[in-house]
């Protein structure tokens, strides 16, 4: 029986031509709404996506003959994955596409707070020569915390063995410490950590986890980096640290404010007061969500779904 496969988003042409290669029937589709899909989406067997729409009970339902939703990325939080599991659908995604991007993004977010590396770019450009107050810190001697121990969590620490640096990660899992990172409890990282890395999926458990008393249970001042979810954290909350230099830096790919396609920030026009804080303040660097978002990633994730495609059928 012929495999027939919609495709919703644009991909790497490696996950295209070597499904067809391997006898899947491919379709495309980037520009129809939800509801024109879901009128289509009982002729297909598998669906691959992105970000462009939620994959909910409705078009679940509707999606009578379907046996895979593959997400080109490493989050599934778009899809009722309970819902879908249910119906014997098999979720596939490829979080070891991107985690080494995500890993060397991380750490260069690190070294630019520390060493004011924007800032003192912007003023040079502008004409100033301020050594002094570009001074900055050296990660040697650090704490580094990852919450968050797998696929990026662990890329992250392994790039970190060339500093001479101690790596705490916590877990909801056990026995998931390896020999680049020391599995703690909560509160031993929070006593110890001067640079927080939040590596974590966005679920009920850790919606809005980093709020007020999260980061008032932190010991020291510290820096934070997050490249996972925005809606982790609590984007009024943190800025209250930074104004009382509870946190010292932030470095955000990802915002409270995104919304599930990760494509735009704002429908409106509306800046929260929080946001216009980070936009104005030299010791937070904001990028929009490109963690993961290298040449390299692009094929290596298409390359993960084919891969996990093809294990499902050609055994």
């Amino acid at each position: 029986m012929s495999i027939k496969i919609l495709h919703i988003d644009s991909n790497h042409p490696v996950l295209w031509n070597q499904l067809e290669e391997a006898g899947f029937e491919n379709h495309a589709d980037f520009k129809s709404s939800k509801e024109e899909i879901e009128a289509k989406i009982q002729d297909y067997n598998g669906i691959v996506i992105r970000s462009r729409f939620k994959i909910d009970r409705t078009f679940l339902d509707k999606a009578v003959n379907l046996q895979f939703i593959a997400r080109v990325g490493a989050g599934l939080e778009s899809i009722d994955c309970d819902y879908a599991e249910g119906k014997g659908i098999h979720l596939i995604a490829a979080p070891e596409g991107n985690r080494n991007a995500v890993a060397e993004h991380s750490l260069g977010v690190i070294l630019s707070l520390f060493n004011n590396l924007n800032q003192a770019d912007a003023e040079v450009k502008a004409g100033q020569w301020n050594r002094e107050s570009n001074r900055g810190h050296e990660l040697d001697g650090k704490t580094v915390g990852i919450i968050g121990y797998g696929n990026m969590g662990k890329a992250f620490a392994k790039k970190l063995r060339g500093f001479d640096v101690e790596v705490l990660c916590y877990d909801i899992l056990e026995n998931v410490g390896d020999e680049n990172a020391k599995q703690v409890s909560l509160e031993e990282l929070q006593k110890k950590t001067d640079v927080l890395s939040l590596h974590l999926p966005w679920t009920p458990e850790t919606d809005k986890m980093v709020n007020n008393a999260f980061i008032s249970a932190f010991e020291k001042p510290f820096w934070i980096i997050n490249t996972s979810r925005g809606k982790n954290i609590v984007t009024a909350d943190l800025v209250a640290a930074m104004k009382i230099k509870k946190v010292l830096g932030a470095g955000l790919d990802v915002l409270e404010y995104e919304k599930l396609s990760f494509e735009t920030l704002f429908q409106d026009k509306n800046t929260p007061e929080a946001f216009q804080y980070l936009l104005e303040a030299k010791n937070a660097l904001l990028t929009p969500h490109i963690a993961g978002w290298t040449f390299e990633s692009h094929e290596r994730l298409a390359q993960v779904i084919v891969d996990k495609i093809k294990k499902i059928y050609l055994k």
